[in-house]
């Protein structure tokens, strides 16, 4: 992308900046941060990526947010512009494959909570295809990603922007083995949130008044930044 593009970032974006005087600052990061192809940092960092969180939208511009998760690199940079990642059998609402059908336009955020970080942004436009579609163009694409299962699909994605998150507010997570469900005691999927009492406990010390003073400096902390 070439500096100050007025092509980069969408009318709304440009009208606010000016409302608000942030313009200048947009510019810069436009241009030292807002790519429209992957560079190969990106590409090795999606490689190592278990998690992306997903956004789509229908014909009229209603909204849906989700995730996807698998092994490290389950999302693929096929080149320099173009993503994929196979679809799994679900809940059978398929929210995101229908946005998509009418809407192409997804984005995507990847977040390293572990190591550096760091977050990735992508967005563009999306595309279906079968299982046969996809292995005939990319034959050397991974398989038996998800043991035992088949994707039912895959999503075939054309880069348009991809730029930074920075890790100012990115909490520090450390992967640890997830419980059994017998364990947490809480109530199955379906029901979790349609139960009478609260499901999920109140946060540790809340009673006492540690909770009250570590959310008052969790405001504070927030609040200096």
């Amino acid at each position: 992308m070439t500096p100050h593009d007025e092509t980069i970032g969408s009318p709304g974006e440009r009208r606010v900046q000016k409302q608000f005087g942030t313009a200048d600052r947009a510019a810069d990061f436009y241009d030292r941060q807002m790519h429209d192809f992957l560079t190969p940092p990106m590409r090795d960092f999606i490689a190592s990526q278990t998690m992306v969180f997903l956004s789509t939208a229908d014909a009229g511009g209603a909204c849906d947010s989700t995730f996807r998760a698998g092994p490290p690199g389950f999302v693929i940079a096929l080149d320099d512009r173009t993503l994929t990642y196979p679809e799994y059998r679900g809940n059978g609402v398929l929210a995101s494959v229908g946005n998509i059908t009418e809407n192409p336009h997804l984005g995507l955020l990847f977040i390293d909570f572990t190591r550096h970080h760091i977050g990735l942004h992508i967005n563009g436009s999306a595309e279906l295809r079968t299982e046969q579609e996809q292995r005939a163009e990319y034959p050397r694409l991974p398989r038996d990603t998800a043991p035992g299962r088949q994707p039912q699909m895959w999503i075939h994605m054309t880069v348009e922007e991809a730029y930074v998150h920075c890790s100012k507010h990115i909490p520090h997570l450390e992967p640890a083995p997830r419980p059994r469900a017998s364990e947490t005691h809480r109530p199955k999927d379906a029901e979790y949130f349609t139960e009478r009492e609260p499901a999920y406990p109140a946060a540790s010390g809340a009673d006492s008044g540690e909770g009250t003073a570590g959310s008052r400096r969790l405001r504070r902390l927030w609040l200096r930044h």
